[in-house]
């Protein structure tokens, strides 16, 4: 296993990150458990949650995730372990917060509230990587980013990050923490993937000219890049299976990563890895981690049985011939994703 620094930090994880957004709705305790002990096992280090998981978001389950990542770190030695979770965004877009009926911002009160909340949860009294889940442009980044600074200064928390931010949005905290003279960004979770790869537009030079380290979620495509939406498949229990049936908001969401172009371009793919001699899922994750802006790549499994092709991208590198025909794809169908 790989280990890459956070940022600018002094915290080096392994390069996969294993997520855990379905421990508590789609998965039950005893299988996050099953899953997370594998993980630890070959070498991951690196475990990602949010307060306002698991998904889809729902007050009647909000936290639930955390509680269980908490009770499975007290089998484990706490050092051992690089930890990450979020602070809910503005829940006045599509995206519901579960927590503080979604009365959530990036101020100062609520940053406060969901760090409290998240370290009960979680049992520790500190959080190595602390990271807004959606940004929120509507509040100062000078309160922002001086709140977290105080976390930091309190030892609540070791270094911060963003996610689902702009790079306009990166900038002007990087602006803001520079002129306060208070700890910045080292990471940005975004969603980047085969599938959807936006990030190389602008993103990623600002990492690179900003010492800032992307942590790619859903490098699977929330599952599409495995090939299990193909056909048109809606398998019982999958992830934009359960958002179709939600409806409104959700199936928009689904339909996002679950369209014509998405499934065109992972059948493509899929021929790609089978040449290859690999599974589509150990293609997309070594794939993630072959970026200089990456640090880790976060994976997500529902059910133990879905490691292997995970665990197989570890220590993985591709062959520029296969780095070559995934571009060539993602040229001929750009940005499938919507």
């Amino acid at each position: 296993m790989q280990h890459r620094r956070l940022g600018k930090s002094a915290i080096y994880v392994s390069d996969i990150c294993m997520g855990t957004m379905t421990f508590g709705s789609q998965t039950d305790e005893a299988e996050a458990f099953r899953i997370l002990d594998a993980s630890f096992d070959a070498g991951i280090n690196f475990f990602d949650t949010a307060e306002n998981y698991p998904v889809p978001p729902d007050p009647k389950w909000g936290g639930v995730t955390e509680e269980i990542v908490g009770r499975w770190m007290k089998t484990k030695s706490r050092d051992a372990i690089i930890l990450a979770t979020k602070v809910s965004g503005p829940s006045h877009g599509w995206i519901k917060s579960a927590q503080r009926s979604a009365m959530t911002a990036m101020d100062r009160h609520n940053i406060t509230r969901a760090i409290e909340g998240s370290l009960k949860r979680l049992q520790t009294d500190y959080i190595d990587l602390y990271q807004t889940h959606w940004p929120d442009h509507d509040t100062a980044y000078d309160e922002t980013m001086e709140t977290l600074d105080e976390l930091i200064r309190a030892g609540k928390v070791r270094v911060v990050g963003c996610s689902n931010e702009t790079s306009w949005g990166l900038m002007k905290s990087i602006q803001a923490s520079e002129r306060l003279g208070v700890a910045g960004y080292q990471t940005i979770q975004n969603n980047f993937s085969m599938n959807n790869r936006r990030f190389e537009d602008e993103l990623a030079q600002v990492c690179r000219q900003e010492g800032v380290s992307l942590l790619p979620y859903s490098p699977i495509a929330g599952g599409v890049l495995s090939g299990k939406y193909q056909g048109g498949a809606t398998p019982e229990g999958a992830r934009f299976s359960n958002y179709i049936t939600r409806g409104g908001r959700h199936t928009i969401m689904a339909q996002r990563f679950v369209n014509e172009r998405t499934l065109a371009s992972t059948e493509r793919f899929m021929a790609i890895a089978a040449e290859a001699g690999m599974h589509p899922v150990t293609l997309a994750t070594a794939w993630s981690k072959q970026h200089d802006f990456v640090a880790s790549t976060i994976v997500g499994a529902s059910r133990f049985d879905q490691l292997d092709p995970i665990f197989a991208a570890i220590d993985l590198t591709l062959s520029d011939d296969v780095m070559k025909a995934v571009k060539k794809v993602t040229r001929d169908i750009l940005y499938p994703m919507g």
